[in-house]
């Protein structure tokens, strides 16, 4: 019995409970000080876990650290586009990957069975294929599609309790739940 309980654990990068949710936090905060914080403990994540990173912790890192660069003011508006423009293009083939056949399946159907909005779709073809758009949209699609990586997996990783901890639960229960819903990672958010 002890032995299959232990099979069923999965290593995960992060510390705890405790980092898995601060870190959450940090990145979805607003305070680009936190953010960064919140962006260099993911780095030492990536270091840890390699390839087995969770794409969604991934592409909200890459999204996270182009806001940073944007409120930082070191960047023109031509790279700031290109840097939200590669971390969008990146989410976008990331997510719709995953659901891809053998036969192919445009992206536009893709994106509305994850409920990945339309027009986001439409900017990475832009971003990809055509000229670069505005900044102003570039940034309200990296403010959208973090909104979805909020909702459809930060937020699933802690019941649908983005910012609240659940002080009753033993820390190792919470702990073995994120290391449960780590899974998510690359399979179960489709």
């Amino acid at each position: 019995s002890r032995k299959r309980l232990k099979a069923l654990r999965t290593v995960v990068a992060w510390r705890g409970r405790a980092e898995w949710d601060q870190v959450m936090v940090g990145l979805y905060c607003g305070d680009s000080r936190l953010q960064q914080e919140a962006l260099d403990r993911v780095s030492a994540w990536k270091s840890r876990y390699g390839p087995k990173m969770p794409l969604a912790v991934d592409c909200t890192a890459e999204l996270i650290r182009c806001k940073v660069l944007d409120s930082s003011g070191r960047l023109k508006s031509h790279e700031l586009i290109l840097s939200y423009g590669l971390a969008l293009v990146r989410f976008v083939n990331l997510i719709t990957e995953r659901k891809q056949k053998v036969v192919s399946i445009p992206l536009r159907q893709l994106a509305r069975e994850v409920d990945i909005p339309i027009w986001v779709v439409d900017l990475r073809h832009e971003l990809t294929h055509g000229k670069l758009p505005p900044l102003a949209l570039c940034r309200k699609g990296c403010d959208v599609v973090l909104d979805w990586l909020r909702k459809t997996y930060w937020s699933r990783q802690l019941g649908n309790n983005l910012c609240e901890e659940n002080e009753d639960e033993d820390e190792d229960e919470e702990q073995e739940g994120v290391e449960e819903n780590a899974e998510l990672d690359n399979d179960a958010w489709d």
